[in-house]
């Protein structure tokens, strides 16, 4: 097996992995109420298992007051693992964890065969790259949001919580109108949600701009032929980058020698590192 495919099929066992690992938990949640429940894991369930909630409840932590409603402590833990693999490499629980940004992209390839043209690219680049600042509108409004309710606000618009329990009468219709439009959208843009309006997007696609270990462009050895910016699903122009910092990068490693560029060792993940002329100077 080529490096090339063993990359990218390791990347889909995790998404595939993760998925049915959550899909699994909220099923066994609503069981554990009729006492069918697999014993290990009836105690679980999405909230427990949202690092976002850590986010949510942020202002509750610095303040020492109770949680908001909902919320597990296990959340904060979570929080800190997916902080702590950013610093490290990036939004790599976007890229490689998220069951939402995964089922997006899975939707994708239906819309790169209905659209092979022009799939992701009808949305104008200037307006695009406005309408990605538009996630870190949406984590502030919750953040705010929540710490004065007190209950967790984002619940009632979210796609997540949405796909995972649109059987409960928890789920209200405007989470469940969010998600069936995010799923259209993904037949003509790449992870529309993640790009737009993710507010936990958000939180770890600050950590581009300081990760240890970013993607990297090799300039001597890069012959421009665009195939890493043909492969980036968020859009991102790899092939003018020295090393990518844009906060929309998930680390999916489309971009990279192993999977797209044709020159070995010309795109990769790499640690930071001064240039060889900075460095002698």
């Amino acid at each position: 097996m080529r490096k090339t495919k063993a990359i990218r099929w390791v990347r889909r066992g995790v998404q595939v992995f993760f998925f049915a690992l959550v899909a699994l938990i909220s099923v066994n949640h609503t069981l554990a109420e009729s006492g069918k429940a697999i014993p290990w894991l009836a105690g679980a369930s999405l909230h427990s298992i949202c690092p976002f909630g850590g986010v949510e409840s942020i202002w509750s932590a610095i303040t020492g007051a109770p949680l908001v409603k909902k919320v597990h402590e296990s959340t904060f833990v979570l929080l800190w693992i997916a902080l702590g693999l950013s610093l490290i490499a990036g939004p790599v629980v976007c890229g490689w964890v998220c069951p939402l940004g995964s089922l997006q992209e899975w939707v994708g390839a239906l819309g790169r065969k209905l659209f092979p043209k022009r799939y992701n690219k009808f949305v104008p680049p200037r307006l695009d790259k406005v309408l990605r600042y538009l996630r870190y509108a949406v984590l502030a409004i919750v953040v705010y949001a929540t710490s004065r309710a007190g209950t967790l606000v984002f619940e009632s618009w979210d796609p997540y919580f949405a796909l995972f329990n649109f059987w409960s009468p928890e789920i209200t219709l405007s989470a469940l109108a969010v998600l069936a439009l995010v799923l259209v959208l993904a037949l003509f843009v790449e992870r529309p949600f993640c790009k737009y309006a993710c507010p936990f997007g958000a939180v770890q696609g600050v950590f581009n701009l300081f990760r240890i270990f970013g993607i990297r462009r090799n300039a001597p050895t890069c012959i421009n032929c665009k195939a890493c910016d043909k492969a980036c699903p968020m859009n991102i122009e790899v092939s003018t980058a020295g090393r990518v910092r844009d906060h929309q990068c998930i680390t999916c490693l489309e971009c990279t020698s192993e999977a797209a560029c044709p020159v070995a060792a010309t795109v990769d993940l790499a640690a930071f590192e001064k240039p060889a002329a900075a460095a002698a100077n």
